[in-house]
C-alpha cells in the first residue's frame, strides 16, 4: 500500500507563499485527476461552471456550478474535475494570510470550517471579480502587491462568509459568540488531538469551563465535547491508517495511546470496523 503523499506549496507549479491561477487551461481538453493526497498548505478550488467529485477526509462531494471548496492543511483529499470546467485554483500557507492578525485568523477559521459552500449565481459573480483582481495583482507584481491580496482574500473571504446567513437574519451576539468558540475549538481539537483528549483541556485553553462549552456544541452541533473529540481522533486515526504504511500499534502511539489494543476495541466502537479492516476495506 503506497503512502499518501504530503504536498508542499514549493514542490507544485504555484509560488512560495502565495498563488492562484485559472484551471481553464488544466482542463481544456482532458479531466483533472488528483490522487489521494495532503497538503501542508491551504488550498481553495472555486468553481463556476464543472462538473466532478470530490473526497474530502473520506467523504465525498460532488462537483457542481457555484461551488467552492476549502481544503485545511492535513487534510486528505482526492479530486476528479471534468473537463470544460471553468474556475479558479488559490494556495496559500498559513503564515501568508491568518496567524499575525486575529481578525484575519477568525474569518479564515469560518469559511474553512466547512469544506462546500454552495453560493448563489449573484454571489459567485461578486467574487469572480475578485479572483480576477487577485489574479492581476500576483501576475503583474507591482509594488506591496501582498497586501493588496491579502485585502482582497479578506474581502474574498467575508463575501463567502455572509452566504450562511440570511439576508435579513443577522445573527445576534450571543450566536456570534457561540459561533466563534466552537471554530476555536474545532480548530484546538485538528491542532491538539494527539495530546489532548479531555473536555477540560479544551475548556481550558478557551477559557471556559466545560458546562459552557457543552452547551455550546449541543446547540450548534447536537453533540457533547466528548463526542467530537472522539470524532476527531477517529479522523485522524482513518489519514494515518490510509496516509501511512504505519503498524497499528505504531498509529496508537502516533495518536497518544500507551495500549494498542484500548484503541483498537475505541477504533472499532466508534466505525464497526478494526483499524486493519478499514484500511483494507479503502484499498
Amino acid at each position: 500500500m503506497k503512502k499518501i503523499p504530503v504536498r508542499h506549496l514549493k514542490d507544485s507549479f504555484f509560488e512560495n507563499r502565495f498563488s492562484i491561477r485559472a484551471i481553464e487551461p488544466l482542463v481544456a481538453n482532458v479531466d483533472l485527476i488528483h490522487e489521494l493526497h495532503r497538503h501542508d498548505f491551504y488550498f481553495i478550488l472555486f468553481i463556476k461552471n464543472g462538473n466532478g467529485e470530490h473526497e474530502i477526509d473520506f467523504v465525498k462531494h460532488v462537483v457542481k456550478d457555484f461551488s467552492v471548496f476549502f481544503i485545511r492543511p492535513g487534510q486528505v483529499h482526492q479530486l476528479k474535475l471534468q473537463k470544460g470546467s471553468s474556475g479558479f485554483m488559490i494556495q496559500f500557507t498559513s503564515d501568508f494570510y491568518g496567524p499575525k492578525e486575529v481578525p484575519a485568523m477568525q474569518v479564515l477559521r469560518k469559511v474553512s470550517n466547512k469544506n462546500l459552500c454552495q453560493l448563489s449565481e449573484m454571489r459567485i459573480e461578486q467574487i469572480y471579480l475578485l479572483l480576477n483582481s487577485i489574479l492581476q495583482e500576483f501576475t503583474q507584481k507591482q509594488e506591496r502587491y501582498t497586501e493588496v491580496i491579502k485585502s482582497y482574500l479578506n474581502v474574498l473571504f467575508i463575501s463567502i462568509a455572509r452566504q450562511s446567513y440570511h439576508p435579513n437574519k443577522i445573527p445576534n451576539e450571543a450566536k456570534l459568540y457561540a459561533q466563534e468558540r466552537l471554530e476555536e475549538l474545532q480548530d484546538l481539537l485538528e491542532k491538539n488531538i494527539h495530546t489532548k483528549k479531555q473536555v477540560n483541556d479544551y475548556a481550558e485553553m478557551l477559557s471556559m469551563t466545560p458546562y459552557q462549552l457543552n452547551a455550546i456544541t449541543k446547540a450548534s452541533l447536537k453533540k457533547t465535547v466528548s463526542e467530537l473529540i472522539n470524532e476527531y481522533i477517529i479522523l485522524e486515526a482513518k489519514r494515518i491508517l490510509i496516509g501511512t504504511v504505519s503498524q497499528v500499534n505504531q498509529v496508537a502511539d502516533t495518536l497518544g495511546y500507551d495500549d494498542p489494543s484500548y484503541f483498537i476495541r475505541f477504533f472499532k466502537k466508534q466505525t464497526g470496523l478494526t483499524p486493519e479492516a478499514f484500511r483494507q476495506n479503502f484499498k
